[in-house]
Protein backbone atom coordinates (compact mmCIF):
# COMPACT_ATOMS: atom_id res chain seq x y z
CA UNK A 1 0.00 0.00 0.00
CA UNK A 2 1.59 3.58 -1.01
CA UNK A 3 1.99 5.84 1.78
CA UNK A 4 -0.27 8.57 2.17
CA UNK A 5 0.49 12.37 1.01
CA UNK A 6 1.00 14.47 3.22
CA UNK A 7 0.13 17.83 3.42
CA UNK A 8 3.93 19.20 2.21
CA UNK A 9 3.74 16.33 -0.55
CA UNK A 10 -0.14 17.85 -1.46
CA UNK A 11 0.78 21.76 -1.88
CA UNK A 12 4.22 20.35 -3.99
CA UNK A 13 1.96 18.44 -6.20
CA UNK A 14 -0.92 21.57 -6.30
CA UNK A 15 1.88 24.08 -7.12
CA UNK A 16 3.42 21.78 -9.60
CA UNK A 17 -0.35 21.55 -11.35
CA UNK A 18 -0.73 25.95 -11.57
CA UNK A 19 2.85 25.30 -13.38
CA UNK A 20 1.69 23.55 -16.07
CA UNK A 21 3.07 19.79 -17.22
CA UNK A 22 6.29 19.62 -17.30
CA UNK A 23 7.35 22.99 -16.89
CA UNK A 24 10.30 23.42 -14.56
CA UNK A 25 10.06 25.21 -11.40
CA UNK A 26 12.03 28.93 -11.26
CA UNK A 27 13.99 29.07 -7.98
CA UNK A 28 13.26 31.74 -6.02
CA UNK A 29 16.07 33.72 -4.84
CA UNK A 30 16.84 36.70 -2.63
CA UNK A 31 15.94 39.56 -4.97
CA UNK A 32 12.82 38.17 -5.96
CA UNK A 33 12.29 37.32 -1.82
CA UNK A 34 12.79 41.05 -1.57
CA UNK A 35 10.67 42.37 -3.60
CA UNK A 36 8.13 40.00 -2.42
CA UNK A 37 8.55 41.37 0.44
CA UNK A 38 8.61 44.96 -0.16
CA UNK A 39 4.77 44.16 -1.63
CA UNK A 40 3.33 41.53 0.73
CA UNK A 41 -0.43 42.32 -0.05
CA UNK A 42 0.04 41.19 -3.42
CA UNK A 43 -1.05 37.97 -3.68
CA UNK A 44 -0.59 37.12 -7.13
CA UNK A 45 3.10 37.62 -7.05
CA UNK A 46 2.84 35.08 -3.55
CA UNK A 47 1.26 32.45 -5.55
CA UNK A 48 3.48 32.86 -8.76
CA UNK A 49 6.87 33.03 -7.39
CA UNK A 50 5.76 29.92 -4.35
CA UNK A 51 4.76 27.52 -7.70
CA UNK A 52 8.04 28.73 -9.55
CA UNK A 53 6.35 29.99 -12.41
CA UNK A 54 8.51 32.05 -14.73
CA UNK A 55 7.42 35.62 -14.72
CA UNK A 56 9.23 36.92 -17.66
CA UNK A 57 7.81 34.30 -19.75
CA UNK A 58 4.04 34.88 -18.62
CA UNK A 59 4.29 38.33 -19.21
CA UNK A 60 5.41 37.76 -22.92
CA UNK A 61 2.34 35.52 -23.05
CA UNK A 62 0.20 37.65 -22.18
CA UNK A 63 1.52 40.01 -24.75
CA UNK A 64 2.88 42.73 -21.98
CA UNK A 65 6.88 41.68 -21.93
CA UNK A 66 9.25 42.69 -18.92
CA UNK A 67 11.61 44.93 -19.37
CA UNK A 68 13.24 43.24 -16.63
CA UNK A 69 16.91 41.49 -15.84
CA UNK A 70 20.28 41.67 -16.22
CA UNK A 71 22.24 42.13 -20.12
CA UNK A 72 24.12 38.69 -20.93
CA UNK A 73 27.25 41.36 -20.75
CA UNK A 74 26.19 42.15 -17.45
CA UNK A 75 25.98 38.89 -16.02
CA UNK A 76 29.12 37.74 -17.74
CA UNK A 77 31.13 40.84 -16.25
CA UNK A 78 29.71 39.98 -12.81
CA UNK A 79 30.90 36.17 -12.91
CA UNK A 80 34.05 37.04 -14.18
CA UNK A 81 34.72 40.03 -10.93
CA UNK A 82 33.23 37.67 -8.54
CA UNK A 83 36.09 34.91 -9.86
CA UNK A 84 38.55 37.14 -9.15
CA UNK A 85 37.15 37.58 -6.00
CA UNK A 86 37.18 34.69 -4.83
CA UNK A 87 40.55 33.37 -6.24
CA UNK A 88 43.77 31.94 -4.67
CA UNK A 89 41.05 30.42 -2.13
CA UNK A 90 39.35 33.27 -1.46
CA UNK A 91 42.52 34.95 0.11
CA UNK A 92 41.78 38.61 -1.11
CA UNK A 93 37.82 38.08 -0.01
CA UNK A 94 38.85 37.30 3.44
CA UNK A 95 41.90 39.44 3.86
CA UNK A 96 38.35 42.62 3.03
CA UNK A 97 36.28 40.38 5.90
CA UNK A 98 39.00 40.90 8.39
CA UNK A 99 40.00 44.31 7.54
CA UNK A 100 36.46 45.83 7.20
CA UNK A 101 34.53 43.77 9.99
CA UNK A 102 36.90 41.87 11.99
CA UNK A 103 40.68 43.76 12.50
CA UNK A 104 40.78 42.28 15.85
CA UNK A 105 41.18 38.63 15.09
CA UNK A 106 43.71 37.03 13.83
CA UNK A 107 44.48 37.14 10.31
CA UNK A 108 42.78 34.51 8.04
CA UNK A 109 46.30 32.47 6.81
CA UNK A 110 45.29 28.43 6.17
CA UNK A 111 41.57 29.05 5.98
CA UNK A 112 39.02 26.15 5.66
CA UNK A 113 36.94 25.62 2.24
CA UNK A 114 34.38 22.68 2.97
CA UNK A 115 33.30 21.18 -0.02
CA UNK A 116 29.01 21.80 0.02
CA UNK A 117 28.70 19.62 -3.06
CA UNK A 118 25.04 17.56 -2.55
CA UNK A 119 22.37 16.11 -4.51
CA UNK A 120 19.61 18.62 -5.07
CA UNK A 121 18.65 21.69 -3.26
CA UNK A 122 17.90 20.00 -0.03
CA UNK A 123 21.04 17.93 -0.12
CA UNK A 124 22.74 20.92 -0.39
CA UNK A 125 21.05 22.59 2.54
CA UNK A 126 21.92 19.97 4.87
CA UNK A 127 25.41 19.84 3.57
CA UNK A 128 25.50 23.54 4.22
CA UNK A 129 23.99 23.54 7.58
CA UNK A 130 26.53 20.43 8.98
CA UNK A 131 29.54 23.24 7.33
CA UNK A 132 28.61 26.03 9.13
CA UNK A 133 27.90 23.64 12.98
CA UNK A 134 31.56 22.62 12.13
CA UNK A 135 33.28 25.66 11.14
CA UNK A 136 31.72 27.18 14.31
CA UNK A 137 32.65 24.31 16.70
CA UNK A 138 36.44 25.04 14.97
CA UNK A 139 37.14 28.33 16.81
CA UNK A 140 40.26 30.44 16.02
CA UNK A 141 40.08 29.33 12.29
CA UNK A 142 38.26 31.64 8.99
CA UNK A 143 36.30 29.41 6.95
CA UNK A 144 34.82 30.39 3.98
CA UNK A 145 31.41 28.88 2.53
CA UNK A 146 31.68 29.48 -1.20
CA UNK A 147 27.85 29.41 -2.67
CA UNK A 148 26.21 28.00 0.21
CA UNK A 149 23.39 26.80 -0.08
CA UNK A 150 20.18 28.02 3.01
CA UNK A 151 16.37 27.77 2.93
CA UNK A 152 13.76 30.51 4.19
CA UNK A 153 10.37 29.42 4.93
CA UNK A 154 8.43 31.55 2.87
CA UNK A 155 4.84 31.81 3.59
CA UNK A 156 4.69 27.66 4.72
CA UNK A 157 6.95 27.05 1.47
CA UNK A 158 10.87 26.38 1.57
CA UNK A 159 12.89 28.76 0.07
CA UNK A 160 16.47 27.73 -1.25
CA UNK A 161 18.64 30.96 -1.18
CA UNK A 162 22.14 31.14 -2.37
CA UNK A 163 24.51 33.66 -0.82
CA UNK A 164 28.14 34.45 -3.10
CA UNK A 165 29.52 33.47 0.28
CA UNK A 166 29.55 33.11 3.92
CA UNK A 167 32.50 33.86 6.50
CA UNK A 168 32.89 32.17 9.49
CA UNK A 169 35.35 34.17 12.40
CA UNK A 170 37.39 32.89 14.57
CA UNK A 171 35.01 33.61 17.07
CA UNK A 172 32.17 31.69 15.60
CA UNK A 173 30.10 34.53 14.15
CA UNK A 174 29.07 34.29 10.71
CA UNK A 175 29.21 37.28 7.73
CA UNK A 176 27.01 37.04 4.54
CA UNK A 177 29.03 38.58 1.42
CA UNK A 178 27.62 40.04 -1.13
CA UNK A 179 29.50 40.32 -4.74
CA UNK A 180 28.44 43.02 -7.07
CA UNK A 181 30.07 44.45 -10.22
CA UNK A 182 28.83 47.64 -9.92
CA UNK A 183 31.85 50.62 -9.24
CA UNK A 184 33.00 51.76 -6.02
CA UNK A 185 33.97 55.19 -6.70
CA UNK A 186 35.63 56.90 -3.97
CA UNK A 187 34.85 54.74 -1.22
CA UNK A 188 30.89 55.07 -2.17
CA UNK A 189 28.40 53.64 -4.46
CA UNK A 190 24.84 54.29 -5.98
CA UNK A 191 22.96 54.31 -3.08
CA UNK A 192 20.08 52.67 -4.71
CA UNK A 193 22.17 49.64 -6.03
CA UNK A 194 23.74 49.73 -2.71
CA UNK A 195 20.39 49.37 -0.68
CA UNK A 196 19.01 46.33 -2.91
CA UNK A 197 22.32 45.18 -2.55
CA UNK A 198 20.97 45.23 1.25
CA UNK A 199 17.77 44.22 0.80
CA UNK A 200 18.95 41.23 -0.64
CA UNK A 201 21.69 40.42 2.00
CA UNK A 202 18.88 40.73 4.90
CA UNK A 203 17.29 37.43 3.38
CA UNK A 204 20.05 36.00 3.65
CA UNK A 205 20.80 36.94 7.18
CA UNK A 206 17.43 36.06 7.97
CA UNK A 207 17.82 32.17 6.55
CA UNK A 208 21.38 31.89 8.71
CA UNK A 209 19.32 33.11 11.74
CA UNK A 210 16.99 30.14 11.25
CA UNK A 211 19.97 28.09 10.82
CA UNK A 212 21.61 29.07 13.72
CA UNK A 213 18.56 28.94 15.89
CA UNK A 214 18.72 24.83 15.71
CA UNK A 215 22.34 25.10 17.26
CA UNK A 216 23.46 24.75 20.70
CA UNK A 217 24.77 27.66 21.47
CA UNK A 218 23.33 29.29 18.71
CA UNK A 219 26.29 31.60 16.63
CA UNK A 220 26.35 34.78 16.29
CA UNK A 221 24.94 36.10 12.33
CA UNK A 222 26.39 39.70 12.17
CA UNK A 223 23.86 42.46 10.96
CA UNK A 224 26.45 43.78 9.04
CA UNK A 225 27.35 42.09 5.47
CA UNK A 226 30.32 42.90 3.42
CA UNK A 227 29.51 44.74 0.33
CA UNK A 228 32.49 43.92 -2.61
CA UNK A 229 32.71 46.11 -5.55
CA UNK A 230 35.09 47.18 -8.02
CA UNK A 231 37.53 49.45 -7.05
CA UNK A 232 36.78 52.67 -9.24
CA UNK A 233 37.17 51.94 -12.85
CA UNK A 234 39.37 49.01 -12.30
CA UNK A 235 38.84 45.37 -12.08
CA UNK A 236 40.39 45.35 -8.51
CA UNK A 237 38.48 44.57 -5.63
CA UNK A 238 37.48 46.63 -2.58
CA UNK A 239 34.78 46.38 0.24
CA UNK A 240 32.12 48.45 2.48
CA UNK A 241 30.34 47.37 5.30
CA UNK A 242 26.99 47.90 5.10
CA UNK A 243 24.79 47.37 8.42
CA UNK A 244 21.68 45.86 7.48
CA UNK A 245 18.97 45.71 10.54
CA UNK A 246 16.86 48.11 9.29
CA UNK A 247 16.35 45.76 6.03
CA UNK A 248 16.36 42.91 7.96
CA UNK A 249 13.52 44.01 10.30
CA UNK A 250 11.22 45.21 7.52
CA UNK A 251 11.38 41.84 5.40
CA UNK A 252 10.96 39.88 8.10
CA UNK A 253 8.14 41.78 9.19
CA UNK A 254 6.83 41.71 5.83
CA UNK A 255 7.36 37.78 5.22
CA UNK A 256 5.50 37.56 8.03
CA UNK A 257 2.52 39.49 6.98
CA UNK A 258 2.44 37.24 3.46
CA UNK A 259 -0.91 34.77 3.30
CA UNK A 260 0.32 31.35 3.29
CA UNK A 261 0.87 29.90 -0.46
CA UNK A 262 -1.39 27.08 0.39
CA UNK A 263 -4.38 29.35 1.50
CA UNK A 264 -4.04 31.10 -1.93
CA UNK A 265 -3.91 27.81 -3.80
CA UNK A 266 -6.91 26.65 -1.84
CA UNK A 267 -8.75 30.17 -3.51
CA UNK A 268 -8.21 29.77 -6.87
CA UNK A 269 -11.06 27.58 -9.20
CA UNK A 270 -10.25 23.82 -9.90
CA UNK A 271 -7.89 23.23 -12.51
CA UNK A 272 -6.59 27.27 -12.92
CA UNK A 273 -3.09 26.54 -14.42
CA UNK A 274 -0.45 29.55 -15.56
CA UNK A 275 1.69 27.34 -18.13
CA UNK A 276 2.60 29.86 -20.93
CA UNK A 277 1.35 27.26 -23.63
CA UNK A 278 -1.92 28.00 -22.67
CA UNK A 279 -4.35 30.22 -24.92
CA UNK A 280 -4.26 33.66 -24.06
CA UNK A 281 -7.52 34.45 -23.33
CA UNK A 282 -7.87 31.25 -20.98
CA UNK A 283 -3.85 32.39 -19.58
CA UNK A 284 -5.13 35.87 -19.03
CA UNK A 285 -8.44 34.71 -16.55
CA UNK A 286 -6.36 32.19 -14.77
CA UNK A 287 -4.16 35.01 -13.99
CA UNK A 288 -6.78 37.89 -12.94
CA UNK A 289 -7.85 35.05 -10.45
CA UNK A 290 -5.57 35.76 -8.00
CA UNK A 291 -5.58 39.53 -6.29
CA UNK A 292 -3.00 41.69 -7.21
CA UNK A 293 -1.65 45.09 -5.20
CA UNK A 294 -0.07 46.95 -7.77
CA UNK A 295 1.77 50.03 -7.37
CA UNK A 296 4.60 51.87 -9.77
CA UNK A 297 7.12 50.43 -7.59
CA UNK A 298 6.27 47.53 -9.07
CA UNK A 299 7.72 48.45 -12.29
CA UNK A 300 11.42 48.43 -11.05
CA UNK A 301 11.08 44.54 -8.85
CA UNK A 302 8.27 42.61 -10.70
CA UNK A 303 8.24 41.32 -13.86
CA UNK A 304 4.39 41.12 -14.35
CA UNK A 305 4.27 44.93 -13.52
CA UNK A 306 3.27 46.10 -17.79
CA UNK A 307 0.33 43.53 -17.21
CA UNK A 308 -1.12 44.36 -14.35
CA UNK A 309 -0.85 48.34 -14.66
CA UNK A 310 -2.99 48.04 -17.74
CA UNK A 311 -5.22 46.43 -15.61
CA UNK A 312 -5.18 48.64 -13.16
CA UNK A 313 -5.62 51.36 -15.32
CA UNK A 314 -8.52 50.15 -17.11
CA UNK A 315 -10.29 49.29 -13.84
CA UNK A 316 -9.56 52.75 -12.92
CA UNK A 317 -8.00 51.81 -9.49
CA UNK A 318 -6.31 54.44 -8.34
CA UNK A 319 -3.21 52.15 -6.79
CA UNK A 320 -2.20 53.28 -10.47
CA UNK A 321 -1.08 56.52 -9.21
CA UNK A 322 0.90 55.38 -5.84
CA UNK A 323 0.86 53.66 -2.44
CA UNK A 324 1.01 57.12 -0.59
CA UNK A 325 -1.94 58.76 -2.82
CA UNK A 326 -3.88 55.22 -2.19
CA UNK A 327 -3.07 55.52 1.39
CA UNK A 328 -4.80 59.18 1.49
CA UNK A 329 -8.18 58.07 0.06
CA UNK A 330 -9.61 55.80 2.49
CA UNK A 331 -12.32 53.84 1.12
CA UNK A 332 -11.78 56.12 -2.22
CA UNK A 333 -11.23 53.09 -4.56
CA UNK A 334 -11.38 54.41 -8.21
CA UNK A 335 -10.42 57.45 -9.95
CA UNK A 336 -14.15 57.98 -10.86
CA UNK A 337 -15.51 57.78 -7.58
CA UNK A 338 -12.87 60.30 -6.00
CA UNK A 339 -13.59 62.70 -8.66
CA UNK A 340 -17.45 61.81 -8.00
CA UNK A 341 -16.65 62.63 -3.87
CA UNK A 342 -14.83 66.10 -5.10
CA UNK A 343 -17.84 67.26 -7.62
CA UNK A 344 -19.83 66.69 -3.83
CA UNK A 345 -21.40 63.74 -6.11
CA UNK A 346 -21.21 60.78 -3.71
CA UNK A 347 -18.93 60.04 -0.67
CA UNK A 348 -19.68 61.01 3.23
CA UNK A 349 -18.89 64.88 3.82
CA UNK A 350 -17.69 63.52 6.75
CA UNK A 351 -14.94 61.44 5.66
CA UNK A 352 -11.86 63.30 5.92
CA UNK A 353 -10.51 62.56 2.37
CA UNK A 354 -14.03 63.41 0.94
CA UNK A 355 -14.15 66.81 2.79
CA UNK A 356 -10.08 67.36 2.02
CA UNK A 357 -11.13 66.11 -2.04
CA UNK A 358 -13.88 68.96 -1.79
CA UNK A 359 -12.05 71.35 -0.10
CA UNK A 360 -9.26 71.02 -2.77
CA UNK A 361 -11.83 71.51 -5.65
CA UNK A 362 -13.37 74.13 -4.43
CA UNK A 363 -9.85 76.09 -4.06
CA UNK A 364 -9.03 75.22 -7.32
CA UNK A 365 -12.72 76.19 -8.96
CA UNK A 366 -11.46 79.60 -6.53
CA UNK A 367 -7.87 79.99 -8.43
CA UNK A 368 -9.13 79.42 -12.48
CA UNK A 369 -11.77 81.58 -11.34
CA UNK A 370 -9.36 84.41 -10.16
CA UNK A 371 -7.35 83.53 -13.00
CA UNK A 372 -9.94 84.33 -15.97
CA UNK A 373 -10.84 87.79 -13.87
Amino acid sequence: MPPPRTRGTALRQRLAELRGPDVPAKALDARALAALAANPGCRRRAILDGAGVDKATLADALGSPSAFGQSQFALTRGNAFEAKVKADGGAELLRLVHERLDPGAAPPVGAALPDLSAIGPEGRTARTALALREATEATGTWTLLDHPMIALDVAGSPAFLEPDAVVVHPDGSWTVVEIKSFPMLDGSADPAKVGAAARQAAVYVLALEAVAARLDPGPRVRHRVLLVCPKDFSNLPTASAVDVRKQRAVTSRQLARLTRIEDIADALPEGTCFSPELPAEQLTAAVEAVPAAYAPECLAACELAFHCRERSRAAGAVTSLGRSVRAELGGLTTVEGVLAAARGESGDPRDPAVAALRRAARLRTEALGAMCH
